[in-house]
């Protein structure tokens, strides 16, 4: 599974650079003035209004598909188990008993004082 993340990261950023690369080739909505004056638009690939609907379309689906690989990034990136720090954190300490120790004086008293 380490392979996902950037795998869909890198999907995530080419979509991105795709989406902006077509936004920039729209026309706005006063492109449509310098169409009347015979710029030629209507010999276009797509005919006279088909070029805007293809990248109209277009960004949707990509903007969609923008939209699905950061939840997929976000997903991925906080599902992931946590790894050990360190290699001390690995390490298993075994449980000893509690050995009893000696009887420790109160304040104030001798050492003689104290029962054995």
């Amino acid at each position: 599974m380490d392979y996902l993340y950037p795998l869909v990261l890198s999907v995530h950023i080419l979509i991105g650079l795709t989406v902006i690369g077509l936004v920039l080739l729209q026309h706005g909505k006063g492109a449509d003035m310098g169409a009347a004056f015979g710029s030629g638009a209507s010999g276009s690939l797509f005919g006279a209004s088909g070029s805007a609907n293809f990248l109209s379309r277009t960004t949707a689906v990509l903007a969609a598909a923008f939209f699905l690989t950061s939840l997929g990034l976000s997903y991925l990136a906080t599902s992931k188990p946590r790894a050990p720090v360190s290699v001390m954190d690995r390490v298993q300490v075994p449980v000893q008993p509690a050995v009893p120790s000696a009887p420790v004086a109160p304040a104030g008293s001798k050492a003689q004082d104290v029962p054995k």
